[in-house]
């Protein structure tokens, strides 16, 4: 495909985001401010956020949905919440509560401008017998950056998962230009090597997109 001009598409892995970057920055991100800055920054004309979503018994339907219908999931959680609280104890109010929290900041994030795609965290058992809750959005990501790959000719990625190595490869033979946005010490050795001067790291941008308190 020949492009009349450059056209810019950023791909956010929320799991690598979080625990990569905001659970060891110190700070947290401003994610208005952070799409604010891909865009004067970059010009991105999309920013495709991939990430989980606790439903608590919200009937989701796998065949006919590519995301979680967050607005609905936030009715169901606030009914849940107004007609079950007598049966609920106090920790499970509050986990509810916390979600339903987490539900609204996806809201204010589609207002921001953002795509979202989100998957239902579910729970794995571990070999040695504990529990581990996973949305596994990576194969999603991966999916739609190939589905998405003739409509961009260049692609932030905001992940440092060694697991995206093989559709990076893909994507630059196939003459895109891929840039690596994310924090130093949390992304894969191979995709730095892979990224070279195309890396940025993610801490250098506090002043820009740190959150602040009003």
């Amino acid at each position: 495909m020949i492009y009349d001009k450059q056209i810019t598409y950023a791909f956010i892995d929320a799991s690598n985001l979080f625990y990569g970057g905001e659970k060891n920055l110190g700070w947290k991100i401003d994610y208005q401010k952070l799409l604010e800055y891909l865009k004067e920054k970059y010009e991105i004309s999309k920013a495709l956020y991939f990430g989980g979503v606790e439903i608590h018994n919200f009937k989701y339907d796998y065949l006919n949905n590519n995301t979680v219908p967050i607005d609905n999931l936030e009715k169901h959680l606030v009914n849940l919440v107004k007609n079950e609280a007598d049966k609920l104890n106090e920790a499970k109010l509050a986990l509810i509560a916390r979600h339903l929290q987490r539900v609204r900041f996806y809201l204010k994030l589609i207002k921001f401008g953002y795509e979202l795609y989100l998957k239902p965290v579910k729970l794995y058992e571990q070999d040695d017998g504990t529990s581990k809750r996973k949305a596994n959005c990576d194969v999603d990501m991966a999916f739609y950056l190939m589905k998405e790959k003739e409509n961009f000719n260049r692609v932030i990625i905001l992940s440092g998962d060694g697991d995206f190595l093989p559709v990076f490869k893909y994507l630059k033979e196939q003459g895109k230009e891929v840039i690596i946005l994310a924090r130093a010490p949390r992304t894969a050795k191979e995709i730095r090597q892979f990224a070279g001067s195309n890396f940025r790291d993610f801490t250098r941008l506090e002043s820009r997109i740190k959150f602040i308190e009003k």
